[in-house]
């Protein structure tokens, strides 16, 4: 029997997961899991060893040193203990092998559920080419540009010429903004093609890029979808994920504060079309560009779990991790595009381990102190604890930090009071840059795009920032030991516990 068969047979038992990640999005599908009654195992590289989400599953194997290739990327030793410890099914997270369509294939062939799409959704969607070529058919608005790959610097000049400068190479199999180069004169071309050729081969193993129109002051915005087996597909709606640096989020909301009913409305059913093309299976994402028109074209389809999924589920009060361990089963979507609705509004700060006054670069070291803000209205989805170090051979993210409130004003507010009381000591994080995004003008108007950064931001800002609460709360205390130096007394430390309070 072959192993699709196999799966189709096994997937009503589903009784232990084993998640093939690490970190805060191990441990946000092992919550999901456990609620539903299913098992989990976790995995674990020897620097994971003491890792909280080592110890919230019901079963751990190490597999491996700590460097990814030798640990997390072992996709054949990963299915060998789930063969061995009775596994049902593989939650991939993202990142990692979530969308390596050779080891989604060999899970399944060897009778395990992948909780995600099939081999061939991934094939078509991981290549920008492909999946330019998938929808082509389906009336979903297009960056201008060449569907096919280009090596010739004398014909990208003559498609470049055609669609007119400024112009963007693209990494056909990119991502995180490798393999791509903004070519804004013809003179440039050949040596920034080159360029992005050589990246591309470096980071993807295919050199094959491509050539679009550059939109220069676009807004990045991603429709949520979910698709059964069972030929029903919808969309939940958009999120908005302008702010970034080097081409890579740092702060997400849904929904978006600029587009209108309309427009949402014809997003979401060109985000189904693709899913559609693409014969998808579970949860996805359709990646937009929009201009200042609000026309928007495709990007690309993500096919996994996204980082910035919690704001899609504070919107729509839907657990989309929940979502795709049911669609992995068989069973039908529980709901139907019409009711499905948007409540209040969420916002996401990815925190992570990097220095923003220092043109962000990684900051590791060990967690000194680590202690996470709670309350309504906020969610912080972490895999760290105090103590800890953040480990060199990973993305440096800590954690997702998420609020929620009735409206767009609430759900900043209660971000920057979020942050505010946000402790962590040892490294540098994104908190700071964070609290400047939602108190900059442009953010709370709404009036911003992809260059935010670039437009607005320079590390020194943050370091002034610091520099000016330092001298103001000197002079402060200064004038308080001055006015009360007569009554000032030493505290009598036996009779209290001050010193174990959080301000």
């Amino acid at each position: 029997m072959h192993g699709f068969e196999l799966v189709n047979l096994m997937n009503h038992l589903m009784n232990k997961i084993l998640v093939a990640n690490r970190g805060e999005i191990a441990l946000r599908v092992m919550r999901t899991a456990k609620k539903m009654g299913i098992k989990t195992v976790a995995i674990y590289s020897e620097v994971d060893r003491n890792a909280p989400h080592v110890r919230y599953a019901d079963e751990a194997f190490c597999v491996g040193p700590g460097p990814s290739s030798e640990s997390y990327l072992l996709g054949d030793k990963i299915i060998e203990i789930c063969l061995a410890n009775q596994v049902d099914g593989i939650h991939p997270g993202y990142g990692f092998l979530s969308e390596n369509a050779e080891f989604t294939r060999k899970v399944t062939d060897k009778g395990i559920t992948f909780i995600g799409p099939s081999p061939f959704s991934m094939e078509i969607m991981g290549s920008k080419l492909a999946a330019k070529d998938a929808v082509k058919g389906y009336d979903i608005p297009m960056v201008p540009g060449i569907d096919r790959a280009v090596e010739d610097p004398e014909l990208a000049k003559e498609i470049a010429k055609d669609i007119g400068f400024p112009i963007l190479i693209k990494a056909s199999a990119g991502g995180g903004g490798k393999g791509m180069r903004v070519v804004e004169k013809e003179e440039e071309l050949e040596e920034q093609m080159e360029r992005a050729i050589s990246e591309a081969i470096s980071s993807f193993g295919d050199g094959a890029v491509f050539i679009e129109k550059y939109i220069s002051s676009p807004r990045h915005i991603e429709i949520q979808i979910l698709a059964d087996r069972h030929g029903n597909t919808v969309h939940l709606f958009e999120r908005e994920c302008s702010i970034q640096r080097r081409h890579q989020k740092v702060v997400e909301e849904a929904p978006s504060a600029v587009l209108t009913k309309e427009v949402r409305a014809a997003m979401g059913q060109a985000a189904i079309k693709v899913a559609e093309a693409a014969k998808y299976e579970g949860a996805g994402t359709v990646e937009f560009l929009i201009d200042d028109d609000l026309n928007f074209y495709f990007l690309e389809m993500n096919t996994r779990l996204q980082v910035e999924h919690p704001v899609t589920e504070w919107i729509t009060g839907i657990d989309l991790v929940e979502q795709q361990i049911n669609i992995a089963r068989g069973e039908v979507l529980p709901f139907k595009q019409e009711d499905l609705k948007i409540n209040g509004h969420a916002m996401e700060l990815r925190v992570y381990a990097e220095d923003p006054v220092n043109n962000f670069l990684p900051s590791v070291g060990k967690l000194e102190t680590y202690q996470a803000p709670v309350g309504e209205g906020i969610r912080v989805d972490d895999g760290f604890t105090e103590g800890m170090d953040i480990p060199i051979y990973y993305d440096p993210m800590i954690a997702k930090l998420v609020t929620y409130g009735s409206n767009r004003s609430e759900a900043i507010a209660k971000m920057v009071e979020a942050i505010e009381h946000y402790e962590i000591k040892g490294v540098e994080t994104t908190l700071a840059f964070g609290k400047f995004v939602m108190e900059h003008e442009a953010f709370i108007s709404g009036n911003f795009n992809t260059h935010f950064v670039k437009q607005y931001f320079k590390g020194e800002m943050l370091s002034q920032g610091y520099e000016e609460e330092a001298e103001i709360a000197a002079i402060l205390a200064t004038k308080l030991l001055q006015g009360n130096q007569a009554i000032v007394k030493p505290i009598d430390q036996s009779n209290t516990n001050w010193w174990s309070k959080r301000l």
